[in-house]
């Protein structure tokens, strides 16, 4: 298993190109499900994520082909079979996304309950309850939902909270029903959307995406087409305060600044001075080190609980004393503990993390413990004193494409090496 090793104390400067967004990727495979016929998914990243969800959908039958460019054709006319196993669905649970589009379309599902990150429940009954009201009998035994269905019908659905998978795997489940579609209380995020835009390009009728009430109109069938995946902002939010971090200057290409509003503002409240433009986002920290800010979590658009792990790294060595509070999951300050071993002052008081800036961290080996976490490492390990080893970076693979290639790019010193 590889490693990350950075030494620290370099400024970073340079421009970067910002990739698809993992997070939109992946219910647009699921959704391609839907389809009569072959579709095409462009500005896919290269992710482990992406990997195991064509070998879910290669599992079922249907046929995938990736070209040299990571453009993507799925055909699911060959599909054999409506199973998601435990073997791959307990690595990453955005696999639970091809149960609506599978109940849809073929009327039966067997998924495995999912398994992913270690940062909290994250219940599916809301999918379950939405598909049962939509008239699927859906039955949960040995660790499997299994779901039948003939035609879906629409239904009026309140979702309990606010839930990116829930929404979209029933919008999914809702293109093909008969009738109309309420969604209440549906996420906002920008991926949400981009999942409805290309069920519209594949000819579905869903007017209010990006608001919290979608409406579908059911179809008949959907058909096949090309649709190329929107830029990831979390990846552009995180590069962004390596640029804050590291006192640097850092443009990105390929990216959406109206989806970083958010994460703008603070960066902006950190010290940095930001340009944007349709489709670039400039940050100049002037060699200054940063203000500490103060972040909550809550569902888009506002802070987004998958910036938290970089900000609190950015106030490890900001001035002053940050408070971060976690509203979205109950167990995701693990990360905390490992900067703490660099010399962090953190304390924590249930979903609060009060930190102190100090002067400088120092370089002490680390274990990444999910995603986001291991790019909060990576960050404290850009201005420690030393080298960094980072562990475990299978978690950092399932969501940056390249990191280590793109942070070199920007002068980090940063290679990955063999355990």
């Amino acid at each position: 298993m590889d490693k990350l090793q950075i030494t620290g104390g370099i400024r970073l400067d340079g421009e970067i190109r910002i990739s698809g967004a993992k997070n939109a990727t992946l219910p647009v495979l699921a959704a391609a499900l839907l389809a009569d016929g072959p579709v095409t998914i462009g500005n896919v990243p290269h992710l482990h994520d992406v990997t195991t969800m064509i070998e879910l959908l290669a599992r079922m039958g249907v046929t995938v082909t990736v070209d040299e460019k990571m453009r993507i054709e799925v055909d699911p006319s060959t599909i054999t079979e409506c199973f998601a196993p435990y073997e791959l669905v307990k690595t990453m649970r955005a696999s639970i996304l091809v149960l609506g589009p599978l109940v849809a379309r073929y009327g039966r599902a067997d998924v495995s309950l999912p398994g992913g990150c270690a940062i909290g429940a994250r219940p599916v009954n809301i999918h379950v309850a939405g598909l049962q009201a939509m008239g699927a009998d859906i039955h949960i035994e040995g660790g499997y939902i299994r779901a039948r269905a003939g035609r879906l019908h629409g239904a009026r659905l309140v979702l309990d909270t606010v839930t990116v998978t829930g929404t979209e795997n029933l919008m999914m489940a809702a293109v093909l029903a008969d009738g109309e579609t309420v969604i209440e209380n549906a996420a906002r995020e920008p991926e949400v959307v981009d999942v409805a835009n290309f069920l519209i390009a594949m000819g579905a009728q869903i007017e209010g995406a990006g608001t919290d009430k979608i409406v579908i109109n059911g179809v008949k069938s959907l058909h096949g087409t090309h649709y190329d995946v929107l830029p990831d902002r979390i990846e552009a939010g995180t590069y962004l305060v390596a640029g804050a971090i590291t006192g640097g200057h850092v443009r990105l290409k390929n990216t959406r600044p109206e989806h970083l509003d958010a994460v703008l503002a603070k960066l902006t409240e950190s010290g940095a001075h930001i340009t944007t433009g349709t489709d670039w986002v400039d940050l100049d920290m002037g060699g200054r080190r940063p203000r500490s800010v103060d972040v909550r979590t809550a569902p888009y658009p506002a802070f987004p609980t998958d910036m938290q792990a970089q900000f609190a790294a950015l106030d490890t060595v900001a001035n002053g004393v940050g408070t971060v509070v976690e509203t979205i999951f109950e167990n995701r300050f693990m990360h905390m503990l490992e900067m703490r071993r660099m010399g962090a002052e953190i304390r924590l008081e249930g979903n609060t993390a009060i930190i102190h800036g100090v002067d400088e961290l120092t370089a002490a080996p680390v274990m990444a413990t999910d995603l986001r976490a291991s790019a909060s490492l990576v960050l404290a390990g850009l201005v420690a004193k030393g080298r960094t080893d980072i562990e475990r970076i299978y978690h950092i693979d399932r969501g940056y494409e390249a990191i280590e290639e793109k942070l070199a790019q920007l002068g980090a010193h940063i290679r990955r090496v063999p355990n």
